[in-house]
């Protein structure tokens, strides 16, 4: 992976023109917009999910609140992937996000199973509930990945900004 257009010392998130990509692009605002109810739907359904463990009771309200964080997440996932494009024209795997999108995968995967499970009979409500919270447990991971990324950017930017306020002052 060798990146010429990234310097070796800190490398930022976005070029120049990724960032007027970035700007450009709708699907900043969606993922924008996505990425916080994703995280609502999310601890909706990790208290539902948790509370079946716990008492037994509210299955069918757990396993709709996982289905639907599921199909939030396909959502997320597609609209990034174009995203990721107009910015840096490729689907996936851009090297800005590479680990993000390795360690996303493992959570569709996750995801995707608790669906195969459910629609197929694979394991019984428990199990699937445990599926369901190995899936949000990598899903943490992601968020985690992801807004540390994004912090990062932003306080180099600052910084960047900074620099280049203090060369303009000599």
């Amino acid at each position: 992976m060798n990146d010429q257009r990234r310097p070796t010392q800190a490398q930022p998130l976005y070029t120049a023109d990724e960032r007027l990509r970035r700007d450009a692009s709708p699907w900043t605002l969606v993922q924008g917009i996505l990425a916080p109810f994703q995280f609502v739907v999310f601890l909706v359904s990790l208290f539902l999910v948790v509370r079946y463990l716990v008492t037994g009771e509210g299955f069918e309200a757990a396993t709709i609140s996982v289905v639907i964080k599921t199909l939030v997440l396909y959502t997320i996932m597609v609209t990034g992937a174009i995203w990721e494009n107009d910015v840096y024209g490729k689907y996936l795997f851009a090297d800005a996000f590479f680990w993000e999108d390795a360690v996303s995968m493992i959570v569709i995967a996750l995801h995707t199973a608790y669906l195969v499970s459910l629609f197929v009979d694979w394991l019984n409500p428990t199990e699937q509930m445990w599926l369901a919270l190995a899936a949000y447990a990598t899903y943490v991971v992601n968020a985690a990945q992801f807004i540390l990324k994004l912090r990062a950017a932003r306080l180099g930017a600052a910084a960047a900004s900074g620099d280049e306020l203090a060369g303009s002052a000599t």
